[in-house]
């Protein structure tokens, strides 16, 4: 029987609630999840890809299904075809988030339309969350324990403090 693998790319700087949401969530649709840590180019990150991995890796611990962490850094459909993917995961919040999405999948779909992307709606009490307010807050001294993992609040003002 052939596994389904799905994917699912971001660069989870830092993992939210919302990212471990749809990680759960997306766990059960695939036979093997692949989180797929990359650093966009349009973004500045707070942590390296190396730190970015670790985090994840730790937060998804204990999570029950077959979930891989693994470091990636090209085109998302190349990444995807060289996992063995049949469809890539992608987290939803609100109407801004479909239309960059919506174009995404079509541009995909351009690029090997036998990978599906599948979405999924984010949690409602999770839908404000983005990587960059947490960081945006935390930076001005607020507290993300509400938005993130405990020892990802941790990791962040650890982060902080150094810099």
């Amino acid at each position: 029987m052939t596994k389904r693998i799905a994917v699912y790319p971001g660069t989870f700087d830092p993992l939210t609630l919302g990212h471990l949401d749809i990680i759960r969530r997306g766990a059960h649709l695939a036979d093997t999840l692949v989180i797929g840590v990359t650093t966009n180019p349009s973004k500045e990150p707070m942590f390296a890809v190396a730190e970015r991995l670790a985090m994840v890796k730790r937060e998804v611990d204990g999570i029950p299904g077959n979930i891989d962490v693994v470091e990636f850094d090209s085109l998302l459909m190349d990444f995807a075809e060289a996992q063995g993917a049949a469809m890539i995961l992608r987290g939803l919040r609100a109407v801004a988030d479909f239309e960059y999405e919506f174009q995404m999948a079509g541009m995909n779909q351009q690029l090997n339309d036998d990978i599906e992307t599948v979405f999924l709606m984010a949690d409602v009490s999770l839908q404000p969350i983005a990587s960059k307010l947490v960081k945006e807050i935390a930076r001005y001294g607020g507290n993300i324990e509400k938005f993130v993992p405990p020892a990802v609040a941790a990791d962040v003002k650890r982060h902080l403090s150094r810099g």
